[in-house]
C-alpha cells in the first residue's frame, strides 16, 4: 500500500534509538524526509546512517538537543523546511514511589511528556491546516490505560496529554483541514525504557531481571515483547493520508495485554 506521504517531512523526537528510531525508519521507508532529534548526539547520528542507508532517497537531517527545552523545540522546527508529520516522543520519566517524588521531580515528568508535545502541537497545526495536511503522533504509552504503579510519573503527565489531545484532535478548524491527533500507547517492546522498568521492579521484588522479563512476557497473549519495526509501521499508518478519518483516539500497541473491551 502506498500511505501517500513521500515527499512529506516528518518532524520525529527522541528518535536515535528505540520507538522514535522505529517511527522515523518506518516513515522514511515510505518516501518521507525526516528530521531526527536526540540528545546523544553519536547515537543520533548512528540512527540517521541506518536510515539513510535503508532509505536512499529521502532526506535525513539531524538536531542534537533537550526536546524539553524551549531551545531544543526552536532548533527542531528550524531544521525542518515544514512540518507534516510530528511524532512526539520523549524518554519517560524514572520508576519509583510516589512517595520519594517531590514538586521538581513531578514538573520535571510534566514538562517532558505533557508540556512538550502540546507546543509542539502548538507550533506546527495551525500551518498543517493551512496546507490541507497535516499528522500529530503522540507516542504515550499502555500505562495511561492500565497504569503501572512504579510509573505514577509517567502515568500522571501522559494522562494530562491524552486529555488534551481528546479536545484539540476535535477542534473542526483542525479535522476538517485534514489535520489529526492521535495518541500510540505502547505495550511491552524489547527497549532500553523497558530494560529499566524491569530493572525497577527487579530490585523492587527481589527477583532477577530475567524472571521479571518471563513474567512481564506472560502478561500478554503475544507471549513476547514488541519490537520497534512493527511499532513505526502502525506510527507510519497513522501519518499516512488513508488515515484521515481517524483523529482523536487512542491506539493501544500491547500484544493484547489490556483486558479491557474499551
Amino acid at each position: 500500500m502506498d500511505l501517500g506521504i513521500s515527499g512529506k517531512w516528518a518532524l520525529v523526537c527522541a528518535a536515535s534509538k528505540g520507538l522514535g528510531k522505529g517511527c522515523a525508519l518506518a516513515l522514511a521507508n515510505e518516501g518521507a524526509n525526516v528530521v531526527i532529534t536526540a540528545r546523544g548526539a553519536e547515537a543520533l547520528e548512528a540512527a540517521a546512517a541506518e536510515i539513510r542507508a535503508a532509505a536512499p532517497g529521502v532526506q535525513v537531517l539531524t538536531v542534537a538537543g533537550d526536546i524539553t527545552t524551549p531551545a531544543g523545540r526552536a532548533a527542531a522546527l528550524a531544521a525542518c523546511p515544514q512540518v507534516d508529520i510530528l511524532v512526539n516522543n520523549a524518554g519517560g520519566p524514572p520508576p519509583g514511589d510516589f512517595r520519594d517524588w517531590d514538586r521538581e521531580a513531578w514538573i520535571k515528568a510534566v514538562d517532558a511528556n505533557m508540556l512538550t508535545p502540546i507546543e509542539l502541537i502548538k507550533a506546527t497545526v495551525d500551518g498543517m491546516a493551512e496546507r490541507g495536511f497535516g499528522r500529530v503522533v503522540n507516542i504515550t504509552s499502555g500505562a495511561v490505560k492500565a497504569p503501572i504503579d512504579i510509573l505514577g510519573l509517567s502515568n500522571g503527565a501522559r494522562s494530562g496529554l491524552t486529555g488534551f489531545v481528546a479536545g484539540v484532535a476535535r477542534q473542526v478548524k483542525l479535522a476538517s483541514r485534514n489535520v489529526t491527533i492521535n495518541n500510540l500507547l505502547p505495550g511491552a517492546f524489547d527497549t532500553d525504557r523497558l530494560k529499566v522498568t524491569m530493572a525497577g521492579t527487579a530490585q523492587k521484588t527481589g527477583q532477577s531481571i530475567e524472571q521479571v522479563a518471563e513474567a512481564r512476557k506472560l502478561l500478554a497473549p503475544a507471549r513476547r515483547f514488541g519490537t520497534a519495526e512493527e511499532f513505526g509501521a502502525t506510527c507510519a499508518f497513522l501519518a499516512s493520508a488513508q488515515a484521515g478519518f481517524i483523529t482523536g483516539q487512542n491506539i493501544l500497541s500491547d500484544g493484547g495485554a489490556y483486558p479491557g473491551t474499551f
